[in-house]
């Protein structure tokens, strides 16, 4: 499927009675999610559509090494999904305020809070991140709230490049990108892809 579809039914649920609704979108690590996100960004206003990123929700680095995880930074038992989800519900709920949520930035691989928002008047929310269909690691909470889902699908290697391109971007070595991409980041992708089949369409970026 094309990634016009996913922006007719956004256009559509604008047009609808709906006071909000939400989307999920969900990718293997590089599949692109940021990509759709932008062009979702480019195309409306941010006050009707809001975007709630999943990554602002990662554990600080410092939690991590107190946990012994901080080499599976990234994985599903890595973030604050009890954070996550009780916005996640908030906003489902409450259309009275705005919804103030982190934002993480991989240049210095930390969330930043309170950075993004979600206005009262958005009508539609969009969701993006890896677990969001997940039923394991205490994320099981998400699925039941998004009213509409999305999977995006790509070529496994061509996902795989774009990964290590953007590790070495941000300041890893080749091979330390390399190591990480088709390390513990493709046990993430393993554990993402079986629960592909519960979107309810897909988006094909290949």
């Amino acid at each position: 499927m094309s990634i016009e579809l996913l922006f007719e039914q956004i256009q559509s649920l604008l047009g609808g009675h709906n006071p909000r609704t939400l989307i999920g979108i969900v990718g293997k690590p590089g599949a692109g999610k940021s990509t759709v996100v932008e062009q979702i960004q480019s195309k409306y206003q941010s006050h009707e559509v809001s975007i709630i990123p999943m990554d602002g929700f990662h554990l600080s680095n410092e939690e991590l090494i107190s946990l012994g995880r901080r080499e599976r930074k990234g994985a599903p038992e890595t973030f604050d999904v009890e954070g996550f989800t009780s916005l996640i519900k908030s906003v489902k709920i409450d259309h009275s305020v705005d919804h103030k949520f982190p934002i993480f930035h991989r240049e210095i691989e930390a969330s930043i809070a309170d950075e993004g928002m979600v206005p009262k008047e958005s009508k539609v929310v969009v969701i993006e991140g890896n677990y969001l269909f997940s039923e394991a690691h205490g994320w099981n909470g998400i699925y039941q709230l998004l009213d509409h889902t999305w999977f995006i699908e790509i070529d496994d290697e061509i996902r795989i490049e774009r990964l290590i391109a953007r590790h070495v971007r941000y300041g890893k070595t080749r091979e330390e990108a390399e190591a990480w991409s088709r390390g513990s980041d493709e046990t993430n992708a393993r554990f993402i892809e079986l629960t592909a089949n519960r979107a309810e369409n897909r988006i094909n970026l290949a």
